[in-house]
């Protein structure tokens, strides 16, 4: 959770804001949100933005108000939960999502745990017939926060090497919207440096 922190600070400050870091636990939530806050000090120019300490509603407002303006701080919002869905930040509001993890169903929830035994009881898989369908539907959603029409541009970072490394990761890729796979640090960076400079010229 703290390398996932570090990633997302440095590039909402390229950005200045304008980022919704999303995770599948609460403890990450706590843990990534104190380390981007313990980063910055209380005098950044980012303003930290945390899920339970506010309401849904209040968070997105003072979000959608560090965008709206330059002459405020950006944001950083770090959210869990309802936030993977229902969110809606268009334009250049939000221009970077961060997925600190694949969010699989967690396998010792009670309704999970059913669900699993369900499947198998009759010969089916519970993990590629149950939780990784309902991971890929998950991932989509979460992407869905960053692109909500056709002339939206942002970046998608998922801090989850599994995507990459295991097999059923093609399946969880081909779930999220159409878009351009960034090979390394420099594809990266210029990404984040186009939509900067989309966002001065517009």
């Amino acid at each position: 959770s703290e390398q996932v922190a570090q990633y997302a600070l440095a590039a909402a400050q390229s950005l200045g804001g304008r980022t919704l870091v999303l995770t599948t636990t609460l403890k990450a939530l706590a843990t990534i949100a104190q380390s981007l806050r313990a980063s910055l000090g209380l005098f950044s120019d980012l303003d930290v933005l945390v899920q339970g300490e506010a309401p849904k509603l209040a968070l997105i407002e003072r979000f959608m108000a560090a965008a709206a303006t330059k002459a405020q701080r950006g944001a950083i919002l770090v959210a869990s939960a309802t936030f993977w869905e229902g969110v809606d930040l268009p334009g250049d509001m939000l221009q970077l999502v961060v997925i600190d993890k694949l969010p699989f169903p967690p396998p010792d929830d009670p309704l999970v745990e059913a669900r699993s035994r369900q499947l198998e009881s009759v010969g089916r898989g519970a993990f590629h017939d149950y939780m990784l369908p309902e991971a890929a539907l998950a991932l989509k959603q979460g992407a869905g926060r960053l692109i909500r029409s056709e002339t939206d541009k942002g970046v998608l970072m998922i801090c989850d090497t599994r995507l990459l490394t295991m097999a059923y990761g093609a399946q969880l890729l081909a779930a999220l919207p159409p878009m351009r796979l960034l090979a390394g640090h420099g594809e990266f960076n210029a990404a984040l440096d186009q939509l900067v400079e989309q966002r001065r010229t517009s």
